[in-house]
């Protein structure tokens, strides 16, 4: 089995906030797989899917960004997940808006829900999704300001081909593997799709 974990505050004032990509993704995935039931668990929105003949959880913290290894854990153990497995998918200021990459086994970046996960894994070799949501315009402005605004009109009007790009790099990656996935895919922007 495959666990896909979105990272995002829960709330509706939080939905459409840069930190919120991570559910956004998922609740995409969701929609895809015909809107099956969410069940609570472990401090969690979770629900299973078949993504071509594949088991899948998705799963959403509902802890707040910076506890979401509290949840993740939990669920990881309680599935028998292998970490290989794992694929967190985040924010990622370090990238321009609406690139992504697929990483394993990196630092934190500064990224609260990733650092709690981290933690209390005690390792950081899992996947993540890094989808790039750039960094501030805005001179002296604080990051933890800007990844906790909305999208901007722009950005929401290329949020559709980002989400779709996104997903279709989580397919790879469970269809292909990571090597495969991450080379055919890191990189590529739905700005400028990569061929």
């Amino acid at each position: 089995m495959w666990m896909i974990v979105g990272l995002g505050n829960p709330g509706a004032k939080y939905a459409f906030n840069r930190h919120n990509i991570g559910f956004l993704t998922v609740d995409l995935i969701h929609e895809f797989f015909g809107l099956p039931t969410w069940k609570t668990q472990d401090k969690a929105h979770v629900c299973k899917i078949d993504w071509n003949g594949k088991p899948c959880l998705l799963v959403k913290p509902q802890t707040f960004m910076n506890r979401s290894g509290e949840s993740v854990i939990p669920l990881l153990h309680f599935y028998k997940i292998p970490i290989e497995n794992l694929c967190v998918i985040q924010d990622d200021i370090d990238q321009s808006f609406a690139q992504i990459k697929l990483q394993s086994n990196r630092g934190h970046g500064g990224h609260n829900g990733i650092k709690n996960i981290t933690e209390l894994l005690g390792h950081s070799n899992y996947i993540r999704l890094k989808i790039g949501v750039g960094r501030p315009t805005i001179q002296k402005m604080d990051v933890a300001d800007w990844v906790l605004q909305n999208f901007s009109n722009e950005e929401v009007s290329i949020l559709p081909k980002l989400l779709e790009l996104s997903i279709n790099s989580i397919e790879a990656l469970i269809n292909q593997g990571y090597p495969k996935a991450s080379s055919r895919f890191n990189g590529t922007s739905a700005l400028t799709p990569k061929d």
